[in-house]
């Protein structure tokens, strides 16, 4: 059959009820035009009359339009003489498009679907944690028709709080803050939860919403290809269970891998030849027991610090070995921590439970104070400078008992040039006599210690590595297309080999970069603000990507990417912005990649109101699309048949925009709602 005579054939159906007209496609109806046989899908009820010699049909809900090229064979009854009738019904009718001969003939063919009606798209999210369960609960209620799945190398969610079980791991944020704005827990133990707690509560928020029917656990990507013909990325993933390796394919990829789960022990000379316990914070063993044993921890970020005071009371001798620096806060608000638990009370607790609106206060006074923040950020501020002077104070009170150690653990570069560590205990812990603050750079590992570049060796039972994780957001696999590897272009190490070679995250707005199609980071590289918190940057990433992914699933594109010039733009504009704060002091920090001077990529360049804003209103004119079809007309897929889903149901409400009179109508929302067009 012709192109043009299958034009002909598609068409709509209407059913006249005196003179008003109701468009509808039947199931499994067969209706005749002259040679050929169209069939209609996905109606629940029909009956069938030969009217006039057409067709007539009863249904009761909408379907779509196929053209078979099957001859009809069958004669149609004589005009007039219904075959069925049903009256409390009312009839259809097929009307075909007849084109006007001397009408301009178009080189395209109209696509039968509704505008409404968007195609499947199979999407990727690589990773389990915090972030993989929110984009596991938004994204299939914010993008219609997604085949989602989640790739997991553990055996459950949780992420960084599943991997970490170290004694005293716990977050340095509090609980009722560090939390999903729609599922609040309102029994939290702690004002600053263990990590168990914090797992079980990411891991709840899954089971309520069925996140889990999307996880793929023991999978491990190890590598995404971009398949331009296919327009498509084939995800490379490792069973870890059965060490089966296959090649799936996706529409989209969202990385969800975090910032802190890649962790490596250091490179030390000798490490293999150590002979004692040795492992890294994030892979904890359990049943070690550090009692009256001699050790050592490496390392004095977050993790670091909570190791110290948490082993300082139980072991016989402690060696803290610190390369730099850092500032103790006393909390990220500016609350004062205090060592061990913080446990809320039964009554608190209670009343939690039993009073919304007393919840609803107490937690917006308390989440408040990490918006307000964002001033402390900028050299020269007011706020800065108290900060410094505050933290100064609180070390010097808390370090007492050993003054001596001031001139080594304050910093000169300015409070938030690092992440702001609370520690509480840190400091009291290094201040008694079984422990010793090492400033000393470590030479090599020995079989039974450590040996610094003064030539001392100190013998310990176990070494354990607080060192961090691999903080230049290089991501830990291969990510090819068209002929360039992501992995390359963000290398520090190759920084310079050509244009394509940045040497760190170059992104546009932190959520996907240029010559990658379809590749979407989440809590990647300027993820968060400086303000602000996790869960609701998270939140608010997604619903951006959520944006993205319905404009591919309903205006037929099977690819978008950021332009060159929009990430450039980015990338200049960000540089102008940092250059004003603290974060570009002289210190490593998994903002700068763990790499002075480097360029600032590890946070958002404004506040996190400010990054709110951006994620409500996507510049679609900074992306480029390659769009479904052979024709390359954008408008062939998108505008499909010329009609909407609800048009063709007769049971559907055409006018949702319509209120009760008299009810209260929000100007500002007025046919803003993207799920309730008619």
């Amino acid at each position: 059959m012709e192109a043009g005579h299958k034009q002909i054939l598609r068409g709509v159906v209407v059913v006249s009820v005196s003179l008003c007209f109701v468009r509808f496609f039947a199931e499994k109806e067969k209706l005749q035009h002259p040679g050929y046989l169209l069939k209609f899908t996905m109606a629940r009820t029909t009956t069938e009359a030969n009217v006039n010699g057409e067709v007539v049909t009863v249904v009761d809900k909408l379907g779509e339009l196929s053209v078979s090229e099957e001859e009809v064979t069958s004669e149609p009854s004589a005009p007039g003489t219904p075959e069925t009738s049903v009256s409390s019904q009312p009839q259809y009718s097929f009307v075909p498009f007849e084109p006007h001969p001397g009408y301009p003939k178009s080189r395209i063919s109209l696509v039968n679907r509704f505008i409404d009606q968007p195609r499947e798209l199979r999407v990727a999210v690589i990773g389990g944690g915090l972030s993989g369960v929110l984009a596991g609960v938004l994204l299939p209620a914010k993008v219609p028709n997604i085949k989602l799945t989640i790739y997991e190398k553990n055996y459950d969610f949780g992420g960084t709080w599943l991997e970490n079980v170290y004694p005293g791991v716990r977050c340095d944020i509090p609980s009722h803050v560090y939390q999903s704005t729609f599922e609040p827990k309102l029994d939290w133990s702690d004002q600053f939860a263990g990590g168990a707690e914090i797992r079980d509560y990411w891991q709840s928020v899954a089971k309520k919403h069925n996140v889990y029917r999307y996880a793929r656990f023991h999978t491990k990507v190890e590598g995404l290809n971009w398949n331009d013909t296919e327009s498509v990325w084939e995800v490379t993933i490792k069973n870890l269970q059965t060490g089966k390796t296959i090649t799936e394919k996706a529409d989209s990829v969202i990385t969800a891998i975090g910032r802190f789960n890649a962790w490596k022990l250091p490179s030390y000379p000798g490490i293999a030849e150590y002979k004692g316990v040795l492992r890294h914070a994030s892979h904890w063993d359990p049943s070690f027991d550090p009692s009256g044993k001699a050790v050592a921890v490496i390392g004095n970020g977050a993790s670091g610090i909570q190791l110290v005071a948490n082993l300082q009371p139980s072991v016989a001798r402690l060696d803290h070995y610190v390369r730099n620096p850092t500032w103790i806060a006393a909390s990220w608000a500016g609350d004062v921590r205090q060592a061990g638990p913080q446990p809320y009370s039964d009554e608190q607790i209670a009343l939690f439970k039993s009073d919304p609106d007393a919840y609803l206060k107490f937690r917006k006074e308390m989440e408040d104070k990490y918006w307000r923040r964002f001033n402390a950020f900028f050299r020269g501020s007011k706020d800065s400078t108290e900060l410094r002077e505050r933290f100064t104070q609180i070390m010097h009170e808390r370090l007492a008992k050993k003054q001596e150690l001031i001139e080594h653990i304050v910093p000169d570069f300015s409070p938030n040039c690092r992440r702001l560590t609370p520690g509480p205990g840190y400091l009291e812990a290094i201040s008694e006599p079984n422990v010793e603050y090492i400033r000393t750079r470590i030479r090599r590992f020995t079989e039974t210690g450590i040996e610094t570049e003064d030539g001392k060796e100190r013998k310990v039972d176990a070494i354990f590595c607080a060192t961090g994780a691999n903080v230049s957001q290089v991501i830990p696999f291969p990510v090819i297309a068209k002929g360039k590897n992501l992995q390359d272009a963000w290398n520090p190490e190759l920084k310079g080999k050509s244009d394509e070679h940045h040497g760190f995250p170059y992104t546009y707005l932190g959520v996907a970069t240029p010559g990658f199609p379809n590749l979407f980071f989440l809590q990647g590289p300027h993820g968060t603000g400086p303000s602000g918190t996790v869960p609701h940057s998270a939140e608010t990433q997604l619903t951006l990507l959520a944006k993205i992914l319905r404009k591919l699933g309903r205006e037929g594109i099977k690819s978008i990417v950021p332009s060159r010039k929009a990430a450039d733009d980015f990338v200049e504009y960000s540089d102008a912005f940092f250059s004003s704060t603290v974060l570009t002091d002289n210190c490593s920090s998994w903002y700068n990649g763990g790499r002075p001077g480097a360029r600032i990529h590890g946070i958002w360049p404004g506040s996190a109101g400010h990054l709110t804003v951006v994620r409500q209103h996507p510049r679609w004119e900074d992306w480029e699309y390659e769009y479904l079809g052979e024709t390359g007309n954008r408008f062939q897929w998108y505008l499909g048949n010329g009609w909407t889903s609800r048009e063709a149901d007769p049971q559907s409400d055409m006018t949702p925009y319509l209120r009760r009179p008299g009810e209260k109508v929000e100007l500002r929302d007025v046919h803003e709602s993207w799920w309730n067009l008619p």
